[in-house]
């Protein structure tokens, strides 16, 4: 796949704040997306600054939930741990991976926040604008904003989540009787599509299938990275 260039990724924290200001603006929230041939999504498997961290990107058929490609990346974390910057550590490794994918993907979903974050560019809108294409942020804890009230306890049920009166997100019940996911847009996507599709890609489990196997994918291949004598 085709990667954009939308900064250097050699910065400070001030300049990784400014750099998400910016992006916030690019970001296209809409249209619906009611097509999806295929369905990738990303997961990463991080360290400590100066350790190698390894990401996963999984394809899969959005109607049968079947793999078609899967490809997985390593690279040095070269920034630490900073909730709110999160993409700045994981998004260039992300990218490694999706810069081996042959087929064609129309919709991601990211392990992280879309516009549920404090200046509304979290890792599913840095991934989206990178790659010019839908993404949704399918988070399983919340980073920013509040519940009024909670969602009921079936399936399906769900929540706004709201930040200073603006709707950032959906508290999403994909599985009866388990936590919520945290949904949000992330890029070329409107939110009742974003809910829609991670309910269609989540038929069993509470996280979809697709990040699911990008998980189970990314912590085996940094097993065995490290099995090769990488730190």
């Amino acid at each position: 796949m085709k990667v954009r260039r939308l900064h250097r990724w050699t910065i400070d924290y001030h300049e990784a704040v400014a750099i998400q200001e910016r992006l916030a603006g690019q970001v296209v929230e809409g249209p619906p997306l009611a097509r999806v041939g295929t369905v990738a999504a990303a997961d990463v498997s991080g360290g400590r600054v100066g350790e190698w961290i390894a990401a996963a990107v999984v394809v899969m058929d959005a109607r049968t939930l079947r793999p078609i490609e899967t490809r997985c990346a390593a690279a040095r974390a070269t920034w630490p741990y900073v909730p709110g910057l999160l993409s700045f550590r994981e998004v260039p490794v992300v990218l490694k991976a999706f810069r081996q994918v042959r087929s064609r993907v129309d919709l991601v979903i990211c392990d992280g926040q879309g516009r549920a974050h404090p200046r509304r560019l979290g890792l599913a809108c840095h991934v989206g604008l990178a790659l010019d294409i839908a993404t949704i942020g399918c988070a399983k804890s919340r980073l920013v904003g509040i519940v009024r009230r909670k969602p009921g306890l079936q399936r399906g049920r769900r929540a706004a989540l709201m930040d200073g009166g603006e709707r950032i997100g959906t508290v999403l019940r994909t599985r009866t009787g388990v936590k919520p996911v945290y949904v949000s847009v992330g890029h070329r996507i409107d939110l009742a599509s974003a809910e829609r599709w991670v309910l269609a890609t989540a038929p069993r489990y509470r996280l979809p299938e697709p990040s699911r196997r990008a998980h189970q994918t990314v912590t085996a291949y940094k097993k065995e990275w490290a099995a090769r004598g990488h730190p």
